[in-house]
């Protein structure tokens, strides 16, 4: 059996939840698990976070896939309904959703009857889903005239920038969204805001309000320019390892794989890794990015294969096949990875294709 395989530890995505919940107050969690939970499994993810308020999703198929695996928590579709002929299974499903254009709310206004929870999506600055805060009293005026729009109807934004937090326009956009929310809801109306993503819970406590919304940071990865997820207490949920599967002596001034874009330095030894991007890894990750071998990071060396990868082991290695490398995980953080290969983690993350075999690892279920 090819040894490529991606750990998802359940224990760190429990951990990560209880940090986040440390340093948010009262603040209510909605866990992310869209794009399958960023590529670590939407429903065994879901099933491990019974305490979350609620879930985001990207899509009625992601939701009802939760529903249809027993998850009976609160979730709401992100980018809302695509299509009026969505709205009987959403309402069948107790989902709720996000209200960003008009012809969403026309939808709703030609129902009869319904019990549909909506969250109003204001653009204060990302300039992509949301009505323009001047125009959200109008919005919601009519969101509360809809016969199938339960109240009261909720609010939320998405920053644009949370990432650089003295850059100033992440407060700029917090404060525009508090004025217009205060200035659009009467006192027994939303009761429930919420824009703060995992940036904004880490770098902005006075945005995390009713509700804060994690991402990134519950997979266990920093959202922050040059940190890691352990510079915030968090620990990476997903390890992607393989192992080396032949090891060759190559000379001084040969080159490794396609287009010989690689050429040894010095006689060396150079291990071949059973993945490539074939696997999800990514094929632009340039010569000398890290890779994890027996205790201590190599380089890579020369282009990625759909089905493997060469890294260099040194001329002095003692690495034998069938030693086990992580190409990320708590031994190397995505994050350094993501850099060298000029992305980031959300990519690596979701980009892990569905030919690696999936285990999920967890104290709770080796008790039982």
């Amino acid at each position: 059996m090819r040894a490529t395989k991606a750990c998802i530890s359940l224990d760190a995505i429990r951990h990560n939840f209880a940090t986040l919940r440390a340093q948010v107050g009262d603040a209510r969690i909605m866990a992310v698990v869209k794009a399958d939970a960023y590529g670590h499994g939407l429903v065994p993810v879901a099933r491990a976070l019974p305490q979350a308020d609620i879930f985001a999703v990207a899509s009625l198929e992601e939701a009802v896939e939760l529903r249809q695996a027993g998850i009976d928590q609160r979730i709401l579709m992100l980018e809302g309904f695509f299509h009026a002929d969505e709205l009987p299974e959403i309402f069948a499903q107790e989902l709720e959703v996000v209200v960003h254009h008009d012809a969403q709310i026309e939808a709703l206004e030609a129902l009869d009857s319904g019990n549909i929870q909506v969250w109003l999506k204001l653009d204060t600055g990302m300039n992509r889903l949301g009505f323009r805060p001047s125009e959200a009293i109008e919005a919601l005026k009519r969101l509360r005239a809809c016969q199938a729009v339960r109240e009261p109807v909720f609010c939320m934004s998405h920053f644009a920038n949370a990432d650089e937090p003295d850059e100033g326009f992440a407060g700029a956009q917090l404060q525009d969204f508090l004025d217009h929310v205060e200035e659009s809801t009467p006192p027994s109306g939303c009761r429930w805001r919420s824009i703060a993503n995992s940036a904004a819970i880490l770098t902005q406590p006075d945005a995390h309000l009713e509700l804060v919304r994690p991402g990134l940071a519950l997979y266990g990865c920093s959202p922050l320019p040059g940190k890691t997820g352990t510079d915030h207490g968090l620990i990476p949920v997903m390890t992607l390892e393989s192992k080396l599967f032949a090891i060759k002596p190559v000379n001084k001034g040969e080159s490794v794989g396609y287009g010989r874009s690689w050429q040894a330095q010095e006689d060396t030894r150079v291990g071949l890794v059973a993945i490539g991007y074939g696997d999800g890894y990514p094929r632009h990750a340039r010569s000398g990015t890290p890779v994890w071998v027996n205790g201590r990071r190599v380089p890579l060396a020369g282009r990625i294969s759909m089905d493997m990868l060469a890294v260099d082991l040194g001329p002095d290695s003692n690495d034998r096949i069938g030693d086990r490398v992580v190409l990320w995980g708590p031994e190397l953080p995505a994050e350094t990875v993501a850099e060298h290969a000029d992305t980031i983690s959300y990519t690596l993350l979701c980009g892990v294709t569905r030919r690696v075999y999936f285990e999920y690892r967890s104290r709770e279920t080796e008790a039982n």
